[in-house]
């Protein structure tokens, strides 16, 4: 379905800063407006500007912003509202009325409740019927704008993963990339457009599409993508190693490598690994996923998790001891492990949202698998259990996210060579690697300035993406 803002020019024209900032919109709707019963489609959101009658025409109407219906809810006793976000201004002039505009060649039906649900000042629906035709409209009138479409229409339909292990391998790898961005304090919208990848070994990276970029932009976003390389030039001509990148750049020269890689096939995967690396503080954390039992919300402790407790042990031994204040950590544990539970035959859940589950520094596990409270429940039982029964206490997402962004957790004194050669070590061994690389001339001070900012904040980036194709080299 498509949701419709009308706004006259100059109420757009008072706002248009705001919305190029924030790149979102709350907007009251009329409590009489069923939004449940109404949704048959992708919940598209347009943001219409009307100005004075030119030519005779009755409405001057333009389409000025395109976006998604993220959520609905109450605001007051009379009045609801809606939330687009993402939202993103149209690069070109896209007239809705007179011969020229996209309204035209829409049979008389769709028209009339396209006109119904239009009215100035006020936000109207119309069915999901009237937004394929205008869809079709645009793509044909405006081929500029399909990019921005696709990118659109593939975060209103999120995918359903199913228990193949493919599936789960990309469940895995998705939730590390949300994880990433809400640490590195970047839009979700970012890396949420996403359709499946040719190859179920291809990594999560592989299916993302990027927000397109205006043209006037692309010569600077390709010079600072390039820098993506620095670390893994090394697999660029490669068959035996999958390995994307994403790079995205923001308005205060913030830059974010995101990097997704693997070398084994699908079924003997062992797992994702997630690691994040502030450049600016030399400091990186490493997550690595367990899957709960989505019944019991547990899992049993086997000797291959203990060895890798071990080796996760020898990963902290890359640390050294804080020298000065902005080095302290809230101890010493930079490796976590994130015990996460997807339930079976759910509905999707919005992209925003990260995998249920707990977050345990490996110090934190090994007392747990020395106390009785993970012993299994048979007498005389050896077989230890973690899981929500078991763990009274935990890290939420939230929680260690925090922890994260404000450089309270993470190893001290590490380089970019020692990170490379922690993932190339964990790849060759068969895992799937998500790791971020964060660069900015930030100082600590103004890291967390932003990071405790509660304000609007600037949301737009550039994004560009390198991708791998078969049998070797990436392509742009």
């Amino acid at each position: 379905m498509a949701f419709i803002v009308t706004l006259t020019a100059n109420e757009l024209d008072a706002n248009l800063g705001k919305f190029r900032i924030e790149q979102r919109l709350t907007k009251s709707r009329p409590k009489s407006l069923d939004i449940n019963a109404a949704l048959d489609g992708p919940p598209i959101a347009l943001l219409i500007s009307e100005g004075p009658p030119q030519h005779g025409r009755d409405r001057s109407r333009w389409l000025a912003w395109i976006g998604l219906v993220a959520r609905h809810g109450t605001v007051g006793a009379v009045d609801k509202s809606i939330t687009v976000d993402p939202l993103r201004e149209c690069v070109e002039v896209v007239p809705l009325d007179g011969p020229d505009g996209i309204l035209h060649d829409l049979p008389a039906p769709l028209r009339q409740e396209f006109e119904n649900a239009s009215l100035a000042g006020t936000v109207g629906a119309c069915s999901n019927a009237v937004w394929q035709s205008l869809e079709s409209a645009l793509r044909a009138a405006r081929p500029g704008l399909g990019p921005l479409l696709d990118w659109l229409i593939a975060q209103a339909d999120p995918p359903l993963f199913g228990s193949s292990a493919a599936d789960q391998s990309w469940q895995e790898q998705r939730d590390a990339t949300g994880s990433l961005l809400r640490i590195a304090d970047f839009p979700l919208a970012a890396l949420a457009a996403w359709r499946q990848p040719p190859s179920e070994d291809d990594p999560y990276t592989a299916g993302l599409i990027p927000q397109p970029v205006e043209h006037s932009l692309i010569d600077y976003d390709v010079r600072v993508a390039g820098e993506a390389f620095g670390m893994f030039s090394e697999w660029q001509q490669g068959t035996a190693v999958r390995c994307d990148i994403h790079v995205l750049h923001d308005a205060s020269g913030r830059r974010l490598e995101v990097v997704n890689v693997n070398a084994t096939p699908v079924e003997s995967r062992l797992g994702t690994d997630m690691l994040y690396y502030h450049e600016p503080t030399r400091s990186f954390v490493f997550v690595q996923y367990k899957r709960l039992n989505p019944d019991t919300r547990s899992i049993y402790v086997d000797t291959r998790l203990r060895r890798q407790l071990d080796r996760l042990e020898e990963t902290a031994k890359l640390s050294s001891p804080p020298t000065q204040p902005s080095e302290w950590r809230l101890g010493n544990d930079p490796c976590f492990l994130k015990l996460a539970y997807w339930p079976q035959n759910a509905e999707n859940r919005p992209v925003h949202e990260l995998a249920r589950g707990m977050y345990l520094p490996v110090s934190y596990v090994r007392l747990l698998l020395e106390d009785d409270c993970t012993r299994g429940k048979q007498a005389n039982s050896t077989a230890r259990i973690l899981g929500y029964d078991q763990v009274e206490r935990h890290l939420t997402s939230t929680q260690f996210i925090d922890l994260v962004k404000h450089g309270l957790a993470g190893t001290v004194g590490t380089t970019r060579e020692q990170l490379y050669a922690l993932v190339k070590r964990r790849v060759s061994v068969g895992h799937s690697v998500v790791v971020a690389t964060e660069s900015s001339e930030e100082s600590v001070r103004a890291r967390q300035a932003r990071t405790r900012n509660r304000g609007a904040k600037r949301r737009t980036y550039l994004h560009h993406a390198y991708k791998q194709n078969p049998p070797g080299g990436l392509r742009q």
